[in-house]
Formats: C-alpha cells, sequence, structure tokens
C-alpha cells in the first residue's frame, strides 16, 4: 500500500512513476475522497474541541454555584447536546470515507524504484548476466521433460487428472525422491546461507492475502474454502510474511531471513492454452521461498545477496540460467524492483522463468503493518520485504530431466543431488 501522506504532498511525482507501468492509474478520486475525509475530520475536530469546552464550562460554573436549572446552564448543555448530535451524524460518514479511500489504495500497485528500467512489457526486459553456457547440452533429439519423465515412469498425468483435473502431476519412484531431495538441498543450502527454516501454515485468511497483495485484485488466481474465511496459499511468501503482521519488531532483530518449504495453488487463471503439457504451469506445484525482513537502509543491498542466494541453487545443479532485471511494464503488483531467474530448456531451445526476487520497499509492511522500532528514537517505522524462490521445485526437475538427458533415453542426475538419492542416473 501507498503512503497516502506520499500522494498528497507529491501527487505529480506518484502519478509519473505509476504511469511508468503503462497503465491507466487515475488518482483523482482517491484526491477527491480524501479531500472530503479531511474536511470532515476538520469539522468533526472543532466540534469535538467546543463540546469539551462547554463540558469544561458547565462544571466550572457548577462549582462556582450555578443551578442546573440556570438559563445559561441549559443552554449550554443543549449547544452540548446540539454537538453530540452533529458529531455522531459526522463520525460515520468519516468512517465511510475512510473506507473508501483504504479500499482505493488497496487497488494501487507499488511504484517502480528509479532503478528499474523503463519499458512496457517482457520484451523491454533487460539481460544482466548469463552463467553456464558450457553446460548446455549439445546433443539432438532431446524430449521435452514431460515425455521423458513418462517413459521412465516418475510422472503421471493421466492418472492424475482422473484424481483431480488437468494440470496436476503425480510423481512416482524415482520422481517423488528426486522432488524431495531437492526440497532437502535447497532448504539445506539457503540454511547453510543464513536462513531460519520455518514450516508454515498453507491455509491462510484474508487479512494475509491482503497483506501481501495478493487481495482484493487477484482473488481469481486462488482457490478459496467455501465455509471458511481461509485460503490455499499460492506461495509461502504470503503466510511467512504475515507471520509478523500487526508486530513492532526491535530493530536490532532485523534482518530477519526466512526460508520455506510449501506446496502451492493457483487457478493460472488467464493462461489457458498457455504449458499446458508438463510441470511448468500447474495448479499445485512446490516451491522453497526465501523471505527477507530488512532495515531500509539495506533494502537494496540485501535484495542483490537474496538473487544470488536463487542463483547459488542453479549453479549448484550445474543448470544454465540468465538473470534478467523486469523493466517497470513487466513489475508484479507488489514489486517495486524484480529480478527473474531464467534456467534453459533444451526441448524448448529457451530460458524460462524459475525464480522471481522481489523488492517491495514499504509496500507490504504497510499493508500488513509491520513495523520496527529502533532504540532511543521516537515512533516506529515499516520494514522493508522482500522475497524470492529458492526454487521452484517442478521447474528444477524440468530443467534436470532436459539438461541431463542422454542419448540412450537416461538421465543423469546432478552431482550435488547423488548423495541424496543414492543413485547416479534415472
Amino acid at each position: 500500500m501507498l503512503d497516502i501522506k506520499q500522494i498528497r504532498e507529491n501527487p505529480q511525482a506518484v502519478q509519473e512513476r505509476l504511469n511508468r507501468r503503462g497503465g491507466n492509474y487515475d488518482l483523482q478520486p482517491l484526491f477527491s475522497i480524501d479531500a472530503q475525509q479531511r474536511e470532515l475530520e476538520t469539522t468533526r475536530s472543532k466540534l469535538q474541541a467546543r463540546s469539551n469546552e462547554i463540558g469544561k464550562l458547565v462544571g466550572q460554573k457548577m462549582k462556582a454555584g450555578a443551578k442546573p436549572d440556570d438559563p445559561e446552564i441549559q443552554a449550554l448543555k443543549e449547544e452540548g447536546n446540539q454537538l453530540k448530535s452533529q458529531l455522531g451524524e459526522l463520525e460515520p460518514k468519516e468512517k465511510e470515507l475512510k473506507s473508501q479511500i483504504d479500499e482505493l489504495l488497496l487497488s494501487i500497485p507499488n511504484l517502480p524504484s528509479d532503478s528499474t528500467p523503463a519499458g512496457k512489457d517482457e520484451n523491454d526486459n533487460v539481460e544482466v548476466r548469463r552463467w553456464g553456457d558450457e553446460y548446455i547440452p549439445q546433443n539432438a533429439g532431446i524430449l521435452p521433460h514431460w515425455e521423458i519423465g513418462e517413459k521412465l515412469g516418475i510422472l503421471n498425468f493421466e492418472r492424475s487428472a482422473k484424481v483431480a483435473q488437468s494440470r496436476f502431476v503425480t510423481l512416482i519412484g524415482a520422481g517423488a525422491a528426486l522432488e524431495r531431495a531437492l526440497i532437502s538441498f535447497m532448504l539445506d543450502r539457503q540454511i547453510q546461507a543464513g536462513y531460519i527454516e520455518v514450516l508454515p501454515p498453507i491455509l491462510i485468511n484474508t487479512a494475509s492475502l491482503t497483506g501481501t497483495g495478493q487481495l482484493p485484485k487477484f482473488a481469481e488466481e486462488s482457490f478459496k474454502c467455501a465455509q471458511d474465511d481461509l485460503w490455499l496459499a499460492p506461495t509461502a511468501e504470503v503466510p511467512v510474511t504475515n507471520l509478523y503482521r500487526d508486530e513492532i519488531l526491535p530493530a536490532e532483530q532485523l534482518p530477519i531471513y526466512h526460508c520455506a518449504y510449501t506446496p502451492c495453488f493457483r487457478r493460472e487463471a488467464g493462461s489457458y492454452g498457455k504449458d499446458t503439457r508438463g510441470l511448468i504451469r500447474l495448479h499445485q506445484f512446490n516451491k522453497v521461498e526465501l523471505v527477507k525482513f530488512v532495515h531500509p537502509s539495506t533494502s537494496e543491498a540485501e535484495h542483490q545477496t537474496l538473487v544470488r542466494d536463487a542463483e547459488a541453487i542453479l549453479e549448484a545443479l550445474k543448470l544454465p540460467y540468465r538473470t534478467i532485471e523486469l523493466c517497470a511494464g513487466d513489475l508484479g503488483f507488489s514489486s517495486q524492483k524484480t529480478y527473474d531467474l531464467e534456467v534453459w530448456l533444451p526441448s524448448a531451445g529457451k530460458y524460462r522463468e524459475i525464480s522471481s526476487c522481489s523488492n517491495f520497499g514499504d509496500f507490504q509492511a504497510r499493508r500488513a503493518n509491520i513495523r520496527f522500532k529502533e532504540a532511543g528514537k521516537k515512533g516506529t517505522q515499516f520494514a522493508h520485504t522482500l522475497n524470492g524462490s529458492g526454487l521452484a521445485i517442478g521447474r528444477t526437475m524440468s530443467a534436470i530431466l532436459e539438461n541431463y538427458q542422454q542419448p540412450d533415453g537416461t538421465v543423469r542426475i546432478p552431482e550435488a543431488l547423488q548423495p541424496t538419492m543414492g543413485r547416479e542416473v534415472l
């Protein structure tokens, strides 16, 4: 959520930064309602002050000997009753206007950072670096990961559709073992990097999704329980970030690093016809997420470190990838700056996203009311939150099944996973 004070004081600057996203963000309705609310607030404050003054005057005059039925006392009480009536009418109106302001603020995306590249869409994203060209397989005829997975008997989509519907998968035998090995490997590496592992709830409430920015705008993307205020988590970012909702943290506790494995659930609304086969765009998938809560002064440096922590997993698995900086027009709703990691998929002959690492500034913390207090200083500040996939498990498996595929139809297991798997080849 943006700071209403920032919008009031710098409306043109805020509008210009929103325009960098390429959408049509009209702040005029917000200005209009905010002006009405502030006018009501001023009027209410004056009426309240006069009401308090009358109360004191009545008390003083009664102490001085005035009787309750004195004309002056009666006049003051009558004025006080009128003021109370007016205040009773103004307060719900002001409350309604504040509610409208909050609703409008919740629908406005984060402002791109000054360093975020200009651009309209993914075609304007900037490649920052590549790694692992020497590991790109040169053998021809590499099968898509779903084909080699089905041939090896480790992926089954047909029976999953019978159990659930399309875009679900069942992992069998070595497939299930590989998934489990990847989860353990990623968690172990991130714990070594300084993250504290958590295993959060995967059923989460509306306040949690609102805090991180999935609601109200992206309700159609999530699965909701019919009889409860509970949703299936679209990513561990949501429950982990909201562990600290409505809290004031001691500044010395920052930074806080968490890593978390969870199943993730997404409707993939609007993606019909895209990646309908394989592990790239499922309704249910596993992911290891990295989440940071940091002091605003270290936010940018912490973002770069988070990206490196995600890249380190791909390098340990010797999977070729590139790092992309998203332009303003391709940013997610809550992000002010994002780097995507894209892994090489030989069967498609292109890089595909496997991790998105974002800095949200104080956008999520303001929505979720996550603050910190520095010793010896008055007041509190909003923390900065960051998160990134470290990594999406299914997409990592798809990259392994293709990049490590052999001409004889087997798939080598990355050396880093062989001790856990207890084998070298699928």
